[in-house]
C-alpha cells in the first residue's frame, strides 16, 4: 500500500539506534505515524521537527502497519517556532488536542486550520485566537461543536455575549442578563462582528472552549487539559500585558 500526501509534523521519537517514528497530521489521511528509516541523521534531524510542513509518502505491506515514511520538507518553520516560548507551547498544546483524534481519522478542515495557526505561531497576537478558533473547530470535529449563531433565548442573532455551560448555545445580553453570573462570556471575536481580539477577549476565548473541552472531551477520557495549553495562556498574558 502507498500514498503520497501534504502533512505537519507533530512529534518525532527515536527508534533504534538510527531511526524514528514520526507523527503527521496529514491532508487527507488524518493523524498518522510511521518509521524514518535514518531519521536520526544530522541530515534529516532538521526537516524531522514538530511544525515543519512536509510532502511525505507512505508504503506499507498492509494498512494496519506502522508503515515507513519517505519524508521531504516543503515548510521549514522549525526555527522560528523554537526561538519563542509562546510559539514552542503553542505547538505542544496543538500536537496534544490533535491526539484526541483517532489515529487515521481523516479530518481535513483540522489539518487546514492547524496549518493556519503553524504559520503564524511566531506572531502571538494572531496565534492566540486563531489557536481559540481551532479549539472550537475541534470541538465540532469530535461531536460537541458549540452554536454560536443566535440566542437559545429568543433565536435571534445580535448582541451575542453569552454562551450557556449546559447547551453551549450563545445566548444575547438581554436575554442572559439575569443569569449573566452562571454563563460564559463570549468575546467580540467570535461572535461574526470581525472585531479585534483584546487581550480580555484572547483570556475568555481560552475560558470558553477550555470548560467544553474538559467537560465534554478531557475529564471522560480521565485526563487533564495539556500543561502546555496552562504554559502558553501564561506566556501569551505576560506578551499581552506588555504591549
Amino acid at each position: 500500500m502507498e500514498w503520497t500526501d501534504e502533512a505537519i509534523i507533530l512529534g518525532v521519537r527515536r527508534h533504534g539506534e538510527s531511526s524514528t517514528i514520526v507523527e503527521l497530521m496529514t491532508a487527507a489521511h488524518g493523524r498518522h505515524l510511521g518509521l524514518v528509516r535514518g531519521g536520526a541523521s544530522r541530515r534529516v534531524t532538521p526537516i524531522l521537527q514538530p511544525g515543519n510542513g512536509v510532502r511525505a509518502v507512505w508504503r506499507a505491506r498492509l494498512h494496519e502497519h506502522l508503515g515507513n515514511y519517505a519524508i521531504e520538507g516543503t515548510a521549514l518553520r522549525a526555527d522560528k517556532l523554537m526561538a519563542s516560548a509562546a510559539a514552542s507551547y503553542g505547538m505542544q498544546t496543538l500536537a496534544a488536542l490533535l491526539r484526541l483524534v483517532p489515529e487515521r481519522d481523516p479530518h481535513a478542515d483540522l489539518y487546514h486550520a492547524l496549518d493556519l495557526v503553524v504559520g503564524h505561531l511566531h506572531e502571538p497576537a494572531l496565534a492566540a485566537p486563531l489557536i481559540v478558533r481551532f479549539e472550537l473547530q475541534l470541538l465540532r470535529e469530535l461531536g460537541f461543536g458549540l452554536n454560536l449563531a443566535s440566542c437559545a433565548a429568543t433565536g435571534e442573532a445580535g448582541d451575542l455575549v453569552y454562551v450557556s455551560p449546559k447547551s453551549g448555545r450563545a445566548v444575547s445580553r438581554g436575554a442572559g442578563e439575569p443569569w449573566k453570573d452562571q454563563l460564559l462570556a463570549l468575546p467580540a471575536f467570535l461572535n461574526g462582528n470581525g472585531a479585534d481580539a483584546s487581550g480580555d477577549d484572547i483570556a475568555s476565548g481560552f475560558a470558553l472552549t477550555g470548560f467544553f473541552l474538559e467537560r465534554r472531551v478531557f475529564e471522560p477520557r480521565g485526563l487533564a487539559l495539556p500543561e502546555a495549553r496552562a504554559a502558553f495562556l501564561a506566556t501569551i498574558a505576560r506578551v499581552t500585558a506588555a504591549a
